[in-house]
């Protein structure tokens, strides 16, 4: 019997249309279909449109990735070009390394 996978919740902070913020939400969905395969909710919340939420949620700077669920909550800021950083910062590098038996 495998273990239940983990849900990843996610908020993701843009600014508009603007390129990193469009940048930022193609690669977050490319990653999210390749790693996460259905275990994730994204909401994905304009600061233009919503800056209570961005100032509710202390956000600084667009685009702006935040990971809620599982803790610990954090939080990635630039246009997620970066996937190890991305992988990193949402805990899934490390788990996929400890679970192959590789050193860190």
């Amino acid at each position: 019997m495998t273990p239940p996978k983990k849900t990843y919740v996610l908020k993701l902070y843009v600014a508009g249309n603007t390129p990193n913020s469009v940048r930022a939400l193609r690669m977050l969905n490319d990653i999210l279909e390749r790693e996460f395969q259905g275990v994730y909710a994204l909401k994905v919340i304009d600061v233009f449109k919503n800056p209570q939420l961005a100032e509710e949620d202390k956000i600084l700077a667009t685009p702006t990735l935040s990971k809620i669920l599982p803790p610990p909550v954090r939080k990635i800021i630039g246009d997620l070009s970066n996937r190890e950083k991305v992988l990193i910062g949402l805990d899934l590098l490390y788990e996929e390394l400890t679970e192959h038996g590789a050193d860190i």
